[in-house]
């Protein structure tokens, strides 16, 4: 049949041959080379065509005039008999006009795009038959309104007419085998295969007449039989055919290609650029209304970003062991490489030949035979083969599924374990697909075993299993498993939004309640979460970023959703190299207390000095706490750390007698929690011979809200009867309400360095809160004590709004006490030695960073 189609393809266009008369070589003379341009205006006669200014430069552009006028050189015409052919380029334009000069006179040939008819050409090309010998004509002359761009026209020849050229019999040979090859393959692939197509031959035979039509329209070969479709309608129909065959051809590639080999971005950049060329095509077309360098230029640019991410798909698929690359490339590398041709040729890298043209319909031909018998035969192969291996996956897994069921899933909960979850994780990384791993934790589950006892906490478990199902559902694909006792692992894959949502939902899930023993109870979950690939991309480590993000969600109070941070992994390692310093740094003295006076705001002179805590480290100098305490919740060694400071403190008490006053030092919750808080403190006091009035403790509004505030209140009140001055620090910032400083026995009240710094600022609202700070403190028989306090102007301020006390860099700046150097270090090293450290308490030293 194949065979039959291309005999008779190529019979009929013999036979349209065999109409025109002579069939001899002629010598075609080519006119483009020499042509000079000039633009003219409409109504534009013969006398203004001859007497332009023409610029010799091919590439010349109708500069905004409507006309382009192109003069010819006649100076090799003279062997040329009457009725010549001029043979011109296909291009768009609204009307084209030959000037032509002879001995007696001139004549103007003028046709508008619609009135082409009967001048078509095989190539692509336009005829026009000058009446005139060669030798007679004088001046030659060649105009369009409106054209295209000017540097893409292909020929401009002059040949003798009624006669075919070797290259007109060319192009019909050409495209009798190509349109016999191309209808070939178009029937056998609608024969080869029944019933329900697979993709990639849908798109194959979409991409198979594409190419035939392109084929028949570019060559004028249509024209045989529609005659009017030639000209500027012709190559806008072929660039809306070379825009759908990109995207055909595109989309058959990522179709044919077997599933799971190439990563999904990739066909998902191929189905973009495939809408790309299919849309461009269009717009292309349309220059009535879009500027047609432009939409050419980006179709273009699409065919070559289109040639570049086959090319790089084809060398994955090749790493990857595809067994269709190869059939694909064989059938498709000449035609990929002639359109990097025929594209290098556009933006004018290469010169304006037939070439590449007809190497173009060559390589289509070649494709479509090649393809067509062995790649249509070659894909019912492997679908049978992937047939076989489906039947064999199945007999398989349903004789291993208990087997697999154990060992991928939780047998309290009915979920994945940690194998299944480590092994999904892996599979999707090594796919490249995006996803978020959340690790969910149970909140107090210890409490519910130790009081309730392990079979409540089991229906807790399996409580909390449920309802993550329940919630994951709205996210197709996601993953939950039980990866330790209390701890939850999901994940999720999809785009950040999917992310943020799904972290909604959880916390949506925080106060539900869950039964036992007949009684309604809250759940509490922790949570954390990272993603592949923006914050790790192995397994491991994506679960250590999600650990940390969950450890910080417990840290902030439990009960809360925490999204992973690198600065989260910063902190941390920052946190181990600090912790293993700071208890070498207590034993080697590297903890200063830095003395910074309190002065009465009406006198000037120092009443006292608060202790401000400096590391001077070895490696990073002298470090204020703010670069190393909060590095330290949470651990044993902050704890070690305060008591040192306490320690550090009543000796300079001690040492300085009278000159430090009333000494300031901040205490922690940790401190001051437990039945023997202010004993211990009470009982140091004694040990270092400094009265109890001596020392005043500071504590934040956050003190307050401890979960052990009763017993915090109860030791401060203890030290407040014992005569030590209490506190408030940082009032106004916290949570502390005034029931609150109604309960604590509160000596002074400290207002913090923000509002003193905008004190002067008339119109921030902060000098009427000072003020109402003030004017509360002293109603309630306090002392207000107001912190870093750095002009004239805020201590006056103060002074006038019936401030006490100050403190800041007005009055002095932070300073060791006046015994330092070796002496001290000495002391400070004999306070360790003979008070020891106090490991069992995990806390952090609150202390002022001035």
């Amino acid at each position: 049949m194949a065979s039959d189609i291309k005999a008779v393809a190529l019979a009929l266009l013999m036979l349209l041959a065999g109409v025109m008369p002579g069939t001899a070589s002629a010598t075609a003379i080519d006119l483009r080379k020499a042509a000079c341009s000039a633009a003219l205006p409409d109504g534009s006669d013969a006398a203004m065509v001859m007497g332009a200014r023409y610029q010799c430069n091919a590439h010349e552009s109708n500069r905004g005039a409507p006309w382009l006028w192109l003069r010819l050189d006649p100076s090799n015409l003279g062997a040329l008999p009457p009725r010549w052919d001029i043979l011109i380029d296909q291009t768009r334009f609204d009307r084209i006009a030959l000037l032509v000069v002879g001995r007696d006179g001139s004549m103007r040939i003028e046709r508008s795009s619609d009135e082409l008819r009967g001048h078509g050409a095989p190539g692509g090309l336009l005829r026009f038959i000058i009446p005139l010998a060669g030798r007679d004509v004088r001046g030659l002359y060649l105009g369009f309104r409106n054209i295209d761009e000017l540097y893409l026209m292909r020929k401009l020849e002059a040949r003798p007419g009624g006669r075919m050229t070797d290259g007109d019999i060319r192009w019909l040979l050409l495209m009798g085998l190509f349109t016999g090859t191309l209808l070939s393959a178009l029937l056998y692939n609608l024969v080869i295969h029944t019933g329900q197509r697979p993709a990639f031959q849908r798109w194959y035979l979409l991409w198979v007449s594409v190419a035939l039509a392109y084929g028949l329209v570019w060559t004028n070969t249509a024209a045989f039989l529609v005659p009017w479709l030639i000209g500027p309608l012709a190559v806008r129909l072929n660039l809306v055919l070379v825009g759908l065959m990109v995207a055909a051809g595109n989309m058959f590639f990522f179709a044919v290609i077997e599933e799971g080999v190439l990563p999904r971005r990739f066909a998902m950049a191929g189905r973009t650029l495939s809408v790309a060329g299919a849309v461009l095509g269009f717009l292309a077309a349309a220059d009535g209304w879009l500027p047609p360098g432009i939409t050419d230029r980006l179709l273009n640019y699409v065919i070559a970003a289109t040639a570049l991410l086959v090319a790089l798909s084809s060398g994955i698929a090749a790493r990857r062991g595809s067994r269709v690359i190869w059939f694909y490339l064989i059938g498709w590398g000449p035609v990929i490489g002639v359109f990097l041709a025929r594209l290098s040729r556009n933006l004018g890298f290469a010169p304006q030949n037939d070439i590449v043209d007809m190497a173009t319909f060559a390589a289509l031909a070649f494709e479509a035979l090649v393809l067509s018998l062995a790649i249509a035969d070659r894909f019912r192969l492997i679908r049978q083969e992937l047939e076989l291996a489906r039947q064999r996956r199945e007999i398989d897994l349903a004789e291993t599924k208990t087997l697999r069921l154990a060992a991928h899933t939780d047998f309290l909960t009915g979920l994945g374990n940690r194998f299944a979850f480590q092994q999904q994780a892996h599979e999707w990384m090594v796919a490249d697909r995006a996803f978020s791993l959340f690790l969910v934790d149970v909140d107090f589950m210890k409490d519910v075993n130790d009081r309730l006892g392990h079979a409540v906490g089991d229906t807790l478990l399996q409580h909390v299993g449920t309802v993550l199902a329940e919630t994951a559902r709205g996210w197709p694909g996601t993953r939950i498993a039980r990866i330790g006792g209390d701890e939850f692992a999901i994940l999720c894959p999809g785009t950040q939004g999917d992310e943020a949502a799904l972290a909604n939902a959880a916390i949506g899930l925080q106060g539900d309640v869950w039964h036992a023993e007949d009684r309604g109870r809250p759940l509490s979950l922790s949570i954390g979460s990272a993603r592949f690939p923006e914050d790790a991309r192995a397994v491991d480590l994506l679960y250590q970023n999600a650990d940390l993000a969950l450890y910080t969600a417990k840290r902030l109070g439990r009960g809360r959703y925490t999204r992973y941070d690198p600065l989260q992994r910063s902190l941390r390692d920052l946190q181990v190299a600090f912790i293993d310093d700071a208890e070498l740094a207590i034993e080697r003295g590297e903890f200063l207390l830095y003395m910074q006076p309190i002065v009465s705001l009406d006198t000037g002179t120092a009443g006292g000095h608060e202790a401000l805590l400096r590391w001077d480290h070895p490696r990073h100098g002298l470090l204020p706490p703010d670069r190393f305490a909060d590095v330290l919740v949470a651990e044993r060694i902050g704890l070690m750390i305060q008591e040192h400071v306490l320690e550090l403190a009543l000796s300079a008490l001690r040492e300085q007698g009278e000159r430090l006053g009333v000494l300031s030092v901040n205490f922690t919750s940790a401190q001051l929690a437990g039945p023997r808080g202010a004993r211990e403190v009470l009982d140091r006091l004694a040990h270092h011979d400094v009265t109890p009035d001596r020392l005043c403790v500071e504590v934040t509004e956050g003190v307050m809200l401890d979960r052990a505030a009763d017993s915090i209140l109860a030791n401060l009140r203890t030290l407040h009867d014992a005569g030590v001055c209490i506190a408030l620090d940082d009032f106004g910032t916290g949570y502390a309400s005034l029931v609150h400083l109604r309960q604590l026995p509160v000596d002074r009240i400290k207002i913090d360095r923000s509002f003193v710094a905008g004190i002067d600022e008339s119109d921030g609202g902060t000098l009427a809160i000072v003020h109402a700070i003030v004017g509360l403190g002293r109603g309630l028989g306090k002392v207000v004590v107001a912190e870093g306090i750095e002009t004239e102007v805020q201590a006056h301020r103060l002074r006038q709004l019936g401030c006490q006390l100050g403190q800041g860099y007005l009055y002095g700046r932070p300073a060791p006490p006046p015994a330092s150097g070796e002496a001290d270090r000495a002391r400070r090293r004999s306070v360790v030695q003979e008070h020891g450290r106090r490991p069992d308490i995990p806390a952090i030293p609150r202390v002022t960073a001035a």
